[in-house]
């Protein structure tokens, strides 16, 4: 009995395949509905997992699957480097390779909407039946660089080191020292707020930091003469001149604001 139902299945199988080969297989509704099936079952292996988590963790012991957090969050923290998930360090890398403001476009938003495109619209332009790798030659070539590629940028955007704010903070004596600012200890002090608190993450200073969103170099900021208190209003909040991509740093303290705001004064570029 159980071979015969083998047998009748094998030969059911094969007329199956007979007629894909002389009819083709549509994509409504059969190969939705197996994408369909599949997606769901992936959505409820997810969700099954963080139940399973969340329940046998109970937040101070780690559960099968790992304790519900390590530590608790520190918001006053000055060594965080935010990096995204493991999936985008493709991106992030990707937008390292491009810099602020004349290019950084082509990485956001061109590449990946190009490739997006051609994802998409690869089904409508090549409608041939042919499912042999060997006769393929163009689509592996093409699968074969992207996934290099992605593999690469995902690699390196892992491994990319950020400069911390306390490795930062052992390069304030050089910056006291050639700005000429060292006997004055509340610029000093600005100068360790400004490696501490992630200015870096978007100006530079001295060569040390990185330009991002179109910050500007600050390393001769204090020449424009505008004063210590300007730089003690526009670090408080930028919004009030027009700033609406750098973030007010109000909440510092109003001591700490203007211990920056006396670091940038003082900054008036190398002196001879």
């Amino acid at each position: 009995m159980a071979s015969r139902r083998i047998t009748e299945r094998q030969l059911e199988h094969k007329r199956y395949k007979q007629d894909v080969d002389r009819e083709g297989k549509a994509f409504f509704p059969h190969a939705m509905f197996h994408d369909t099936v599949m997606s769901l079952v992936v959505v409820g292996v997810i969700t099954g997992l963080a139940v399973v988590w969340y329940l046998d963790a109970d937040g101070t012991e780690p559960g099968f699957l790992g304790p519900h957090y390590t530590e608790e969050a520190d918001p006053g923290t000055t060594n965080f480097v935010p990096r995204p998930d493991w999936y985008f360090y493709f991106l992030f890398y990707l937008l390292r390779i491009f810099k602020w403001p004349n290019t950084v476009v082509i990485g956001t938003v061109g590449i990946p909407n190009i490739c997006l495109a051609i994802l998409i619209a690869l089904p409508f332009i090549d409608l041939r039946r042919e499912r042999r790798l060997s006769r393929r030659p163009v689509a592996i070539v093409a699968a074969i660089i992207t996934v290099l590629a992605m593999g690469t940028l995902t690699y390196k955007g892992a491994t990319a080191r950020e400069a911390l704010g306390s490795e930062l903070q052992g390069s304030v004596p050089e910056w006291a020292a050639e700005q000429g600012f060292e006997d004055n200890q509340e610029a000093v002090q600005g100068a360790n707020l400004f490696a501490v608190v992630g200015c870096a993450q978007c100006h530079t200073y001295l060569g040390a930091g990185s330009t991002n969103l179109g910050a500007p170099d600050l390393s001769e900021i204090g020449a424009t003469n505008r004063g210590v208190e300007y730089f003690d209003r526009y670090v408080s909040n930028p919004s009030e001149f027009g700033n609406t991509v750098m973030p007010p740093f109000i909440g510092l303290g109003e001591e700490n604001v203007h211990a920056i705001a006396t670091f940038l004064d003082a900054s008036k570029g190398p002196q001879e």
